[in-house]
C-alpha cells in the first residue's frame, strides 16, 4: 500500500453524512432530477448496462444455453439499442456461456464462495482462476463481512488483492452486501477499502441473503467512488444489484450515478445493473 495503514486510507476518504442526512439528500436529488432522466434515450442506455443474471440452485446447462441464445438473437436486431453488457452466472457455467455465446457480450461469473464469502482464501483464488480459464471476462466476489466487522482490514484487503491477481485480465467486481453493512459509514468504508484493494467495480448486493440495493447505499457508494477518483484519478465502476426490476428503479439509480459522478460514468464500462427481469421490461418501455 502507498499509505501506512488501512485506517489512514479511511481517514483520507472521510464521509461525514449521517444516515438520515443521506436519506434526505437522496429524496431531494430524485425529486429534482428523476423526471428529466425518465425518457426513452435513457432506457436504451440502461439496457446496454445490464448484467443479465441467472444465479439459481436449479440452473441447468440447458437453461443457461437458452438464456444465452436469447442474447444472441437480440444482437443487431435494433441499431438504436446496444446489446446487454454481460451475462452473469455461477462459475461452473462459464464454459457453457462461452460455447453458446456469439453476441458481443461479456461473460461474468460470481466467485469466491458466493454469496457468503465464508470459505478458505485458497478456495476463492482457485475458483476465480478456474472461472477465468473457462472464459469469464469479469468476476463478482463478496467482501468477507466477518473480517470487515472484526476490523481485520489487512486480511480482508489482502484477500481481495490475491483474488484480483487470479483474475489476470478479467475485471473484478467487489460486492459490499450493503444490506448487511446497514450504515452509511460502514458502506463508505467498505467501498474505499475494496477500491484500494484492486476492485474495478464496486457492487451493492448479492440479492441472496440480506436486503438488496437501496438508493441510499448507491448514493454513498458513488460518493466513495468520486472521492477515490479525486485523489487517485482512477475510475472505478458502480454496479447496482438485488431487486432492481422496474424501469423506475433503474432510472433512479441512473440519476444518482449521473448527478454524483457525471456523464462519464453513464455507460456500460462504468455502470452496470445486475438483474434477471429488467431487460424485457426495458424493451417493452422503449417500444411503448
Amino acid at each position: 500500500m502507498d499509505i501506512k495503514s488501512y485506517t489512514d486510507v479511511l481517514r483520507t476518504h472521510s464521509f461525514d453524512l449521517s444516515d438520515e442526512q443521506v436519506k434526505s439528500k437522496v429524496a431531494e436529488l430524485i425529486n429534482e432530477k428523476y423526471a428529466e432522466n425518465n425518457n426513452k434515450q435513457v432506457y436504451k442506455l440502461l439496457y446496454s448496462c445490464i448484467d443479465l443474471t441467472s444465479l439459481n440452485g436449479t440452473d441447468t446447462r440447458e437453461h443457461i444455453w437458452k438464456m444465452v441464445q436469447q442474447v444472441n438473437d437480440f444482437e443487431g436486431t435494433n441499431p438504436e439499442i446496444d446489446n446487454i453488457a454481460a451475462i452473469c452466472v455461477y462459475p461452473n457455467f462459464a464454459k457453457t456461456v462461452r460455447e453458446a455465446l456469439t453476441a458481443d457480450v461479456q461473460i461474468a461469473c460470481v466467485s469466491g464462495g458466493f454469496p457468503t464469502s465464508q470459505t478458505f482464501t485458497e478456495t476463492k483464488i482457485a475458483e476465480t482462476a478456474l472461472a477465468v480459464m473457462d472464459g469469464a471476462d469479469e468476476i463478482d466476489i463478496v467482501i468477507n463481512l466477518g473480517l470487515f466487522f472484526g476490523e481485520e482490514y489487512e486480511e480482508m484487503c489482502e484477500e481481495i488483492d490475491e483474488i484480483k491477481f487470479a483474475c489476470h485480465e478479467a475485471k473484478l467486481k467487489v460486492i459490499l452486501e450493503t444490506g448487511a453493512l446497514k450504515t452509511a459509514t460502514n458502506i463508505h468504508n467498505a467501498a474505499i477499502l475494496a477500491m484500494y484493494s484492486g476492485a474495478d467495480f464496486i457492487k451493492t448486493s448479492t440479492g441472496k441473503i440480506y436486503e438488496g440495493a437501496t438508493l441510499e447505499a448507491a448514493y454513498v457508494m458513488c460518493h466513495a467512488i468520486k472521492s477515490y477518483y479525486d485523489k487517485t484519478k482512477t475510475k472505478i465502476g458502480f454496479k447496482v444489484a438485488g431487486g432492481v426490476s422496474s424501469v423506475e428503479d433503474a432510472v433512479k439509480y441512473y440519476t444518482i450515478v449521473k448527478e454524483i459522478l457525471g456523464n462519464e460514468w453513464c455507460n456500460k464500462d462504468l455502470f452496470r445493473i445486475g438483474t434477471s427481469r429488467l431487460a424485457n421490461t426495458l424493451l417493452k418501455a422503449i417500444e411503448d
